[in-house]
């Protein structure tokens, strides 16, 4: 197997270069923040809350780290309508959400992150059967259009390279080192053999989550890495070809323990707040009206836009039953009433603004 340097087995590397103090002293803040984090994402009794919107806005980022920009109005107006015709960039967002779905399922059964778990994840995103590069071609450029990295070209080079991953994700003894730093190593690992045809990028954001659930260190995958990326998207791409060109995993590496250390913050500040809502909404729903259940809060903390036939559904009711507790909502204020076509859909806009940190006349 013939390819670059910067692809000889991630074994080959010193686990003691990564004992650096600065590398020591992040991962001490990372590891301390992701600990709190898993713990706060704890106290929130349904973790569909969590799956459903967190891992709405993951998608989001890591989308727009490829120039698949949409808004949120748009995100939750498509999540709650897939059949209308809004933004399609709202659509391949969604597909990120189910993507990452479907692996989280894998990795919960199986306990495994494999090679054909991922392509069933790139599947999913890119709703397509393409599988593996089979064809030469493919480069990454940089924004004057200069090729920058050319990824191996072998179809044969591609499977041995994910075949040694695969090994390194799931046999930790392979590599004496923290977690984050192995996962560290697997994104750039993954994004180097650049393996599929498209959606690399966001694949291997979604392998970065799942491996802190395959360690152990989150239990559901709700860690939006992505949203510090796209801050930083520029410091992202030097560093991963700094690499390449340079052997500076050191700085890699501390990137993106940066990047967990700052996200894992984000989503307490997030969750905290989601759990005041929360409790807000069960204290004056249960005072005000009869209809008040558990299933009913749930459904509204779920869906920023959620509509009658959730409702329907969730609470296990009839649609007339469904709209009159919809509408009374609003009467409340509770909810804001809005239209798509004939339909109405019905917005929690307290939960619209703490995860989209966008004030309602952005709306």
């Amino acid at each position: 197997m013939s390819m670059t340097p910067s692809l000889r087995p991630l074994e080959h590397l010193d686990p003691a270069r990564f004992d650096t103090p600065a590398i020591l002293k992040q991962l001490i803040g990372a590891n301390r923040q992701l600990a709190e984090f898993k713990g706060v994402v704890a106290t929130i009794p349904n973790r569909n809350i969590l799956i459903s919107t967190l891992a709405l806005q993951e998608a989001k980022d890591s989308s727009a780290i490829e120039n698949i920009v949409t808004t949120h109005d748009e995100l939750f107006r498509d999540a709650a309508f897939p059949d209308a015709p809004n933004n399609p960039a709202a659509k391949e967002v969604l597909r990120y959400r189910q993507a990452l779905s479907v692996g989280f399922e894998a990795v919960r059964k199986t306990g495994l992150l494999t090679t054909n778990q991922i392509i069933a994840i790139q599947g999913e995103l890119e709703r397509n059967k393409a599988g593996l590069r089979k064809l030469p071609g493919t480069a990454l450029k940089d924004g004057a259009g200069h090729t920058v990295y050319t990824p191996p070209q072998n179809p044969d080079d591609i499977v041995a390279l994910l075949g040694d991953l695969e090994h390194f994700i799931n046999d930790p003894a392979r590599f004496d080192a923290d977690p984050l730093v192995r996962m560290a190593l697997i994104h750039h690992r993954f994004e180097s053999i650049h393996p599929f045809y498209d959606g690399n990028g966001r694949t291997g954001r979604i392998v970065n989550v799942l491996y802190l659930v395959q360690q152990g260190l989150l239990d559901i995958p709700v860690l939006y890495l992505s949203r510090h990326i796209v801050r930083t998207k520029a410091d992202y791409y030097r560093l991963l070809q700094a690499v390449r060109d340079d052997d500076r995993w050191e700085d890699w590496v501390l990137y993106m323990l940066t990047a967990v250390e700052r996200t894992a913050a984000d989503g307490i500040r997030t969750v905290h707040a989601m759990r005041t809502l929360m409790q807000d909404l069960k204290q004056r729903i249960r005072a005000q009206y009869r209809f008040y259940s558990q299933d009913l809060i749930n459904n509204l903390m779920s869906h920023p836009y959620t509509k009658i036939d959730f409702i329907r559904r969730d609470l296990k009711v009839s649609r007339l039953t469904a709209t009159r507790y919809l509408d009374q909502l609003v009467e409340g204020g509770f909810l804001h009433k809005q239209k798509i076509g004939r339909s109405n859909y019905y917005v929690n806009l307290p939960l619209f603004q703490i995860l989209s940190g966008e004030p309602e006349g952005t709306r």
